[in-house]
Order: C-alpha cells, then structure tokens, then sequence
C-alpha cells in the first residue's frame, strides 16, 4: 500500500473521467476531512471533496466496469474508482469509518461551516480535549489507587499470617517441662474476625472492580494481517489488557497488560500492537480509527516505555493536513501568525477611513459567550487537577505505608527463619 505523508491512507487505483470516457491511474487517498485522487503521471487532481458532502458509498459491478467503489457526492456527483490495491473491501471499510464517524462527530454542521471556524471555538475545542485526557488520567488514578488499596489488604494478611507463625514459634520454643504451654490457636472472636477480613479481601480482590473497567472504547477497523484485511470493530482499553472485539463485540484477541511488547504509532489515527515470542510467529494486530487521537492519551500513560512514535507519524504532524481543521490547516496557521502580529489602527478616525483589514482588527476574535465558556471549563480543568493532585497525595501516602509495611514483613521473616533454623 502506497503511503502520502499528508494522508491518513493512501491506496493505487484508477479514476474514471466521464467527460474523457477513460480511465486515469493514480492514488486515492483520505484525510481527516478530504477524500481525494492524484494522477501518478500529471500529478493533476481529478477528485478532492469533503467527507461530509458525501451521500453514498458502494461496491458496484457491471458488464463493463468490474469490482469498483462508486462514491454519491451531493448535487448528484458520482466518483467512480477501480483498481483498488489491496482490494475494494479495505479502501470502501475506511472510508466508510471514516464518513461515518465524521457524521456522527460533535462539530459536524452545515455544509460551509467548517472553515467559519472562529479563533474562540477553536481554543473551545482545544479546551475540551485537554480536558478528556485529564478525565481519562483521573480515571487511571482511580484504578491506580484502587490496586494500592488491594496491595495494602494482602499485605495486612500477610502480616496477621506472620502473627500466627510467631505464636507456633513461641508454642515450639517452650521447654517441654513448661506445665502451662501457650496455646497457638486463636479465639473464637479472633478467628471471626480474620475469617471476615479474608473474605473481604478476597471479594475485592475476586471482583475485578480495578482491572476489568473499561478506561476508553472506540470503534476501529482491526487487521491482523497487515493492511489487506481491516474489518470494522472495536479497540477496549481496560486498565490490564487491551480487547479487541468484532462489529458484534465477540472477543478477536485480547492482550494482558505485562503481554504487550511494543505499541507502534504510524499516524494519529493508526497504530499496530505486538506480542514477541521466541520460536513462533509473533502476534500483531493493526487498528485504524478516526478517534484513535483520544485513545492514545490512554495508551501512553498506560504503556510509557512500549510507544513508539515512526518516522511515518513525525511526517504527518509537520504537514499542514495534520492541523486541527484538517485540510485548511494554512488557514489554522495563517490565523495564528496574524495574531500573534501587532496591527497599529489609530484610535480617531474620521468616518469611513477606515479600511477593511482595519475593521476586522477592530472585531473581537473571541465573543463574549465564548469567553464565558471558555471561563467555565478552565474551572472545571483546575477543579480536575485539584482532584488528581489529592488522589496523587494519597498514593504517596499509601505507597509509604506498602514500603514500611514490607519492611516490616521482611525483618519479621528473617527472625522467624532464624528462630526455624534454631529448631532443627
């Protein structure tokens, strides 16, 4: 499969001009936004429209037009593409994800309204992305803590297990002329009392309340043989594991946590997972998806050392398609630049001097009701930070607690092996 730097896919074909009545070899290509097709030869674009402009998308086949993907623009647009590499399947799976999940997505609207994009709604949105991945970090603390809190259970047992050696211990070390011996046997109220707290501890632990969560779930195109068979289906992230599931969400495969050797991103929107063996094939799945960008928040925080970001994925960030508004990322820059630029308009003017660059200086680029908006989740962004902040607190505290807790169990097996020692 052929690779464009500034698209998400890329895939050889040909394109059929009506006009000309022949058919043109190239490379049909989406992005974020775009869905387009570039002559290998004149380099000339025949195709380029929006993914949400089309209306149709599909498989077609007649007496002289063989295995071809016909794709409906509005205003009665048919795109005819044929040739398709690897085959018609995967390019018509991808762009059908990636329409689909363009309709279903928040900011979609009317048509034109995309690149009316205002400077206030595009902080808006940068905003609410910094605050799902502050969401999903609370998340993964939550369960973070909640596997300490197991840790400091099992500790407690270990410590009452090593409690009930000691007395076995003394029991032995007694002289065998000692009439009155020290029984090793508990009470009836303690024994209730361990057995119970076994039994919670137990049922905390058999629960799977931390481990079987789902931290984030989004719908992706899964391939375990490369790129020649995506199916739609489904990437679960759990705090041990990644799940992949089918469009009916029966288990495909699903990694452990300690099973997963390298995560490798290609583009914002592909990465593929690896698991090594020494004398078999390896296993490895690839996951393409319009919302991965939110899953990866989740993936490196969960799997630090085992990212690796390609060479494919720097190039795709440094072109301009890899902007937030997609394929009018000159107009994100552009409008940037000219912020960031200092206009001089005189405070008096007389009446109708003033020029047109000059009037829209004069508009605010964020209006009130953004503003207020914007005022609104950065409270509830220090508000999230506040609470990780405390439940960070709390983990120092209760990693103090495990460390002296073993400490502890360590020094009094070390003097019960000695006194064992002592006994034979």
């Amino acid at each position: 499969m052929s690779r464009d730097i500034s698209s998400i896919h890329s895939w050889p074909g040909s394109y059929y001009i009506s006009h000309d009545k022949r058919w043109e070899n190239g490379a049909l290509s989406i992005t974020k936004t775009m869905v387009r097709f570039t002559s290998d030869q004149t380099k000339e674009r025949f195709a380029s429209f929006r993914l949400s402009n089309i209306m149709q998308i599909k498989m077609e086949s007649s007496s002289f037009i063989f295995s071809t993907l016909t794709v409906l623009e509005n205003g009665n647009v048919k795109h005819w593409f044929g040739s398709l590499k690897p085959n018609r399947v995967v390019v018509y799976n991808v762009l059908e994800h990636f329409w689909r999940e363009r309709l279903l997505s928040p900011s979609y609207g009317t048509k034109g309204a995309e690149p009316q994009e205002t400077k206030g709604r595009e902080l808006i949105h940068l905003v609410a992305g910094a605050q799902r991945r502050l969401e999903d970090t609370g998340t993964v603390l939550h369960h973070q803590g909640e596997q300490f809190d197991n840790m400091m259970q099992g500790l407690g047992k270990i410590e009452s297990d090593l409690g009930m050696a000691d007395k076995c211990l003394s029991q032995l070390e007694s002289p065998s002329w000692w009439p009155f011996p020290k029984a090793p046997w508990k009470t009836q109220k303690e024994a209730k009392a361990e057995d119970a707290a076994r039994a919670a501890a137990t049922a905390a632990a058999g629960s799977g309340s931390g481990k079987n969560k789902v931290i984030a779930s989004i719908p992706a195109l899964v391939s375990s043989g490369g790129e020649t068979d995506l199916k739609p289906g489904c990437l679960v992230v759990m705090l041990s594991s990644l799940e992949l599931r089918d469009t009916d969400c029966q288990l495909l495969h699903c990694f452990e946590r300690k099973e997963v050797d390298e995560i490798r991103v290609h583009n914002p929107y592909e990465i593929s997972v690896r698991q090594r063996f020494i004398g078999k094939p390896d296993v490895a799945y690839r996951l393409l998806s319009a919302k991965m960008p939110a899953a990866l928040a989740v993936l490196e925080m969960q799997y630090k050392q085992k990212v690796e970001y390609t060479s494919e994925f720097t190039a795709f960030r440094s072109t301009p398609a890899a902007s937030p508004c997609g394929a009018e990322g000159s107009i994100w820059t552009e409008g940037l630049q000219q912020g960031c630029q200092e206009t001089e308009v005189p405070m008096e003017v007389p009446a109708g001097e003033l020029s047109q660059l000059q009037v829209h200086v004069l508009q605010p680029a964020v209006s009130q009701a953004e503003a207020q908006e914007l005022r609104q989740m950065l409270m509830q962004l220090k508000t999230l930070a506040l609470e990780a902040e405390t439940e960070l607190e709390r983990h120092d505290d209760v990693l103090a607690a495990v460390d002296s807790s073993t400490d502890r169990a360590i020094l009094t097996m070390d003097k019960q092996t000695c006194r064992m020692k002592k006994l034979l």
